[in-house]
Formats: C-alpha cells, sequence, structure tokens
C-alpha cells in the first residue's frame, strides 16, 4: 500500500499546471514564484495568486509528510504553524539566492532544495 501511496503522490509532484508547459511540460522554480510574487504584488489578483501558490506547497508538503519524507524523524520538518507562508517566503528567498541558476529548476526540486536548507529537522 505505501508503494502505491509513493507512486501517486510522486506522479502529483512532477505533474505540472494546466499553465505549465514552456518547459517541456514541466513546472518550473520561476512558474511557480510568480504567483507566489503575485499574491504579495497585486491587490486585483493576489487572492487568486496566493491560493494557486500555496496549495502547490501545501500539496506537496503533506505529500512530503504521507510518504515520510518530512516529518519527525526524517531530514525535513516544514513548521507547523503558518506552513503554506513561511514556506513560500523560504522559497522565494532560496531561488533569488542563486536566481540564474534555479529559476530554470523543476519547481518539484527547488522546493526539495528550500525544504532542505530552510527547515532541516534540528535547526
Amino acid at each position: 500500500m505505501r508503494a502505491i501511496l509513493t507512486l501517486t503522490v510522486s506522479a502529483l509532484l512532477l505533474a505540472a499546471p494546466a499553465h505549465a508547459g514552456s518547459h517541456g511540460g514541466a513546472y518550473m522554480a520561476e512558474e511557480l514564484m510568480s504567483p507566489c510574487q503575485e499574491a504579495d504584488n497585486d491587490a486585483r489578483w493576489g487572492e487568486a495568486a496566493e491560493t494557486e501558490c500555496e496549495q502547490y506547497i501545501m500539496g506537496f508538503v503533506d505529500a512530503l509528510k504521507a510518504t515520510g519524507m518530512a516529518g519527525e524523524g526524517t531530514k525535513i520538518c516544514p513548521p507547523e504553524l503558518n506552513t503554506a507562508d513561511e514556506v513560500r517566503w523560504a522559497l522565494l528567498r532560496w531561488v533569488h539566492a542563486d536566481y540564474t541558476a534555479r529559476k530554470k529548476m523543476p519547481a518539484a526540486d527547488a522546493m526539495i532544495g528550500t525544504l532542505s536548507e530552510a527547515f532541516a529537522c534540528g535547526q
């Protein structure tokens, strides 16, 4: 059963939203950053953008927890409170730290990099 859940979660993490496609169908870090930044910058579109950004983040974090890849006893311990915002801010900082290289990586890789660095267990 765990193998089926892991495969299902892996497929979800790699799946691209309908608007992705400029990079062979992969949802890239810069495409995730766009709604994450717009959530803070544009009052007209901010709520819709925030929803897209935070749903991706929470789905990713929840999937890692469901497969035993995050949480107590692992290397990644996402914040328990205000998770969507904390991870969103960490993601933006992480990608901007090496923007030229990181903006072109798959969003899933950027999320793992962010979570591993910003929310390592024992910090």
